[in-house]
């Protein structure tokens, strides 16, 4: 449709990712925070244009919504739109209101509190939870940012480790105590969104210890585990100048040695460089076939890894 803007889901893209029949709501989110970061390294009116464009067009393909039925979801995307608000790219008031309110909305007080992953769901979990506390921090509202970030470390943080485990569900009270880089990354941003350093410093350590072998991030497939590395990576790039030493030279260490395997086991592909799924090793030979390196979600990945590494001190 003349004047949007959208990010294909495959490449190359079948017939139905030309025409977005799936929606991944969530990976154009990220994309659009690609767009922003690129923005502020390097400022260009076409870019911006673009930028602009790309918020109407998911608002468009989002059937008229800011929102959907997943809470991590709308708070990438609130994410997201706070940064276009905040450089005046966009017009994003009403999505802001909308996507505030829908995460307000997931708080109940099963299981010590926190947000649901889904409306209708039993499930309470990082990736719903950790997101949703960056976004009502950044939106001045350091209460329920606080109590959300309070409930992952009461309720998730591994004492042992200082990893945060997934999720627990309501119903029978079951810890998933599944470790993704993911969950990492949201907490380790909402504790700096709350200056709790203490909480900030033990994840870095952490995701040292166990998540990045040789100092480069363990990747997780395709589909959604393509962004959760990247995840890890913005925080852990925010991490730096916040952090003392060691901590924060782990979190550089971690980043640019992440970003250096991940360039070069990139391959020269029709239209620029093609990221590998598992930055330790390279894109498999052309052509592809149903391998994860063919998802928007590890290509935007990468994107975002490399643009964490640009603004590394």
């Amino acid at each position: 449709m003349p004047g949007t803007a959208l990010g294909r889901s495959g490449w190359p893209p079948s017939f139905g990712q030309r025409l977005h029949w799936h929606w991944n709501y969530w990976w154009q989110a990220h994309l659009l925070d690609c767009l922003v970061d690129a923005q502020l390294r390097a400022p260009n009116p076409g870019r911006a244009q673009v930028i602009d464009r790309f918020v109407r067009s998911v608002h468009r393909r989002n059937f008229g919504t800011w929102v959907n039925e997943y809470y991590d979801d709308i708070a990438w995307l609130g994410l997201a739109l706070q940064r276009v608000h905040a450089l005046k790219l966009s017009t994003v008031d009403d999505a802001l209101t909308a996507i505030d309110a829908r995460l307000h909305e997931g708080w109940t007080d099963d299981l010590g509190g926190g947000i649901w992953w889904r409306r209708g769901d039993r499930f309470k979990n990082a990736p719903s939870n950790g997101p949703a506390a960056i976004f009502h921090a950044r939106q001045g509202d350091a209460t329920r940012a606080r109590a959300l970030t309070q409930w992952l470390t009461t309720t998730l943080v591994d004492p042992d480790t200082g990893l945060v485990r997934d999720g627990i569900r309501a119903d029978s009270g079951e810890l998933v105590k599944n470790i993704y880089t993911y969950c990492q990354g949201v907490y380790l941003g909402a504790c700096l969104e709350q200056s709790e350093m203490d909480s900030a410093a033990r994840t870095v350590r952490a995701v040292s210890v166990h998540l990045a072998p040789d100092n480069v991030l363990r990747g997780q497939g395709g589909g959604d585990g393509g962004l959760f590395a990247a995840i890890l990576a913005r925080y852990l790039a925010l991490a730096v100048p916040r952090l003392p030493d060691p901590e924060s030279g782990l979190a550089r260490r971690i980043v640019l040695s992440s970003a250096d395997a991940c360039w070069q086991g990139a391959v020269v592909a029709p239209g620029g460089p093609l990221f590998s799924a598992e930055w330790s090793r390279p894109v498999p030979p052309l052509p592809l076939g149903a391998v994860p390196e063919r998802d928007l979600s590890v290509q935007t990945g990468a994107w975002m890894l490399l643009e964490a590494a640009a603004t590394v001190p």
